[in-house]
């Protein structure tokens, strides 16, 4: 695969929060609005390109046994980072996001893409991995606030653009109105999939997608694309 396929995939092929079901507790947390979509993003993809790149590097020294352990203290050194930066130049933004900010250790996107990729590649692919999942989680982040900020609050990025009289849906900016946005994207990248399947005579895409974090989607993938 070269390093511009590994890059694109996760701008739609393995888009982490639509196509693997990845990150969601972000993704229905802090997206009730566009900006908090769009700064929870660029965090993550600061953390991922960063840690992929790093991981990639040492790689060959870190033990097997605690490879892990190795890949939580560089995700949670740069998080450290990323909240310093925040704290020194978005503060209310890094007020908005709180806990979830030093969350993003612990983020399966993070640690998925460290196990299944990074640890298995090269530096320029594994960068660009990182770049392309990082870059899809955002534009999905910040599509998704943006559905529910214009529904809910009738703004987009803090600015009005709804017409004068618009009655706001108060439920799009609530706990349930992440659920609600996140189930008919789903339905329509499901849509999506079974149309392009049925153009081309293939199984859907997200019948055959895995996070390749585990052994099991692994092999399962492997097997699919063999096959």
């Amino acid at each position: 695969m070269s390093v511009m396929q590994d890059f694109t995939k996760g701008l739609w092929k393995e888009l982490p929060p639509f196509r693997l079901l990845l990150g969601l507790c972000p993704t229905l947390a802090v997206t009730n609005s566009a900006d908090n979509g769009l700064g929870m993003g660029m965090a993550v993809i600061f953390v991922l390109v960063l840690s992929n790149m790093i991981i990639s590097m040492v790689r060959t020294i870190i033990p097997k046994k605690v490879r892990i352990a190795c890949f939580i203290v560089i995700a949670a050194s740069l998080v450290v980072a990323v909240e310093l930066l925040m704290q020194a130049y978005a503060y209310p933004l890094y007020q908005q996001l709180g806990i979830f900010v030093p969350l993003i250790v612990v983020n399966c996107i993070i640690l998925g893409r460290a196990e299944a990729f990074a640890a298995k590649n090269g530096i320029a692919a594994s960068v660009a991995d990182g770049l392309g999942m990082g870059l899809g989680f955002t534009l999905s982040l910040t599509f998704l606030g943006s559905i529910r900020e214009i529904l809910g609050n009738g703004t987009w990025f803090g600015k009005s653009v709804m017409w004068e009289g618009f009655e706001p849906l108060s439920i799009m900016v609530q706990a349930p109105g992440a659920f609600i946005c996140l189930g008919l994207i789903l339905a329509g990248m499901n849509m999506i999939n079974i149309w392009q399947a049925q153009r081309t005579g293939h199984e859907p895409e997200a019948l055959k997608q895995g996070c390749g974090s585990c052994q099991a989607c692994a092999s399962a993938d492997t097997q699919c694309r063999q096959g």
